[in-house]
Formats: C-alpha cells, sequence, structure tokens
C-alpha cells in the first residue's frame, strides 16, 4: 500500500473508532473490535517500512517507543470511558469528554514519534501508523471490555443479546 492509501486507511479507522465510542455500546462485547485491530496491525507490519535498515538500533527503540505509547494510551483511555450496568444486567460503555481529550493526545503522540524518528534521520513510513493504531485500539477494546465483564460477573452477550 502507498502512504496515501494507509493514511485514508488510518483516518477511516481512527473516524470509525472515535465515532463508535461515542455511542452507547455493550461493554462485554469486543470481539468486532479487536479483529479490526489484529487487523490494522498485521497492515502495519506487512506494508513495510517499520525498520530501518541503516539505523536498526535506533529504529527498534522507536518502535518499541510506538508500542509502548500505544498500550499506555489506549489503557488511559479505557480508564476514561464511562461503564454501567442497566436494569436488565448489561454492562453499557460510552465515551466521556476526557476519553475524546485522551485521542487527540493520542494523535499528538503519534504524530510527536513521527517527527521525531524523521529528525534523527530514520526513514519513517506510515505503516506504523497502522501498527500504532491497531495497538491502542486493541488495548482500549480488551481493558473497556474486561471492565463490563467484571460488573456483569463475566456475563458475555450474545448477539441477540443487544
Amino acid at each position: 500500500m502507498n502512504t496515501v492509501e494507509i493514511s485514508l486507511l488510518v483516518l477511516l479507522a481512527l473516524s470509525l473508532a472515535v465515532y463508535r465510542q461515542t455511542r452507547t455500546r455493550p461493554a462485554a462485547r469486543v470481539t468486532g473490535t479487536l479483529v479490526t485491530a489484529a487487523a490494522l496491525v498485521v497492515l502495519g507490519f506487512t506494508s513495510g517500512g517499520l525498520f530501518d535498515a541503516g539505523q536498526p538500533a535506533l529504529s527498534l527503540a522507536l518502535f518499541a517507543v510506538e508500542a509502548v505509547a500505544a498500550v499506555a494510551l489506549g489503557a488511559w483511555r479505557a480508564s476514561s470511558v464511562r461503564v454501567w450496568l442497566d436494569d436488565a444486567g448489561i454492562a453499557w460503555s460510552k465515551a466521556t469528554v476526557w476519553t475524546l481529550l485522551a485521542w487527540l493526545v493520542s494523535i499528538a503522540t503519534r504524530v510527536g514519534l513521527y517527527f521525531a524518528g524523521t529528525a534523527v534521520g530514520l526513514s519513517v513510513s506510515t505503516g506504523g501508523a497502522l501498527l500504532f493504531l491497531g495497538l491502542t485500539l486493541g488495548t482500549q477494546a480488551y481493558l473497556v471490555a474486561r471492565r463490563g465483564r467484571a460488573l456483569t460477573g463475566d456475563r458475555i452477550l450474545s448477539k441477540g443479546d443487544a
């Protein structure tokens, strides 16, 4: 995939993720989001250019920082999502203003890491954005679902429940 296609895919996935998080949704259902996150991670790895062959140590260090930042920011956003039980005992979730602020910080962090890599002479690719988005979305989805399941005593929704 070329840079424009990857950029459009990242924008589309990010827009859809944020939109869905602003809607009230079952908290315990996570499969679709985790599949999407896994697909983004796979696309990030297969698009190539994650590591600069000319500076492997520096490239690997930046990759590690990006991965840790993605997971940490996903955990932060997950903690800002409102999770509650309805009268039927079903766990629901919805993003808050803090979640949206955390998304802005996540985007700024990713952009900052991209420019930091460029500033130190790495040839960075947009495939890293796919990887970052996949890791951060997957982390957030998993942790929100875990919170929802803790409220319900591990009751997992089937398709017909919601």
